[in-house]
């Protein structure tokens, strides 16, 4: 009979093994729906999963929500931070941007319709941002699982993320 190789995922999946011990973080920038499902989910998936909300009220109840809050995108160990924007739709959503893509962080994605451009470039070109760094923020993000509610959404998301992460294309192509 021949031996099997050890494969390590296969002993974190039996609980045989503990899960890596690598550091990843993930932010959602403006409370919604989908961040919240999205943070809980990250969590689960060992990341530290924070909020990032500018508006206090807002704030206020995502805290009281039981949601864990930083200030910004910053103060993370570089290269350990993934940021999702979880509203395109926000005033501040240039701003936030900005502030991520001048950060530290691994990756910046941002929620939206991929039929039409989004209104960050917008938004970042009116901020001064040039082309090249507007381009590093990924949009559409995601897996392409048609998903519509905010839950499904969420697990799209870090689907994706973790598959990023992993050096993996994502979905059911399992080569490589």
């Amino acid at each position: 009979m021949t031996a099997v190789p050890e494969d390590p995922a296969c002993d974190v999946a039996h609980g045989t093994a503990p899960p890596p011990a690598d550091e990843k973080v993930l932010v959602a920038v403006f409370a919604s729906p989908v961040a919240g499902f999205l943070l809980r989910y990250a969590a689960d998936a060992g990341y530290r999963a924070v909020l990032v909300e500018p508006d206090p009220d807002r704030a206020r109840q995502a805290k009281a929500d039981g949601l864990a809050l930083a200030d910004g995108v910053d103060g993370f160990r570089p290269g350990t931070a993934d940021v999702v924007v979880t509203d395109h739709h926000r005033p501040e959503l240039g701003v936030a941007l900005r502030d991520a893509l001048a950060s530290d962080v691994r990756w910046i994605g941002l929620m939206g319709n991929p039929r039409h451009e989004g209104p960050h470039v917008a938004a970042l070109t009116a901020l001064g941002v040039p082309p090249g760094e507007i381009a590093r923020v990924h949009r559409p993000i995601g897996l392409n699982i048609g998903s519509r509610r905010p839950a499904e959404i969420a697990i799209a998301t870090l689907a994706g993320l973790i598959a990023d992460r992993n050096g993996k294309p994502g979905g059911f192509s399992f080569t490589a």
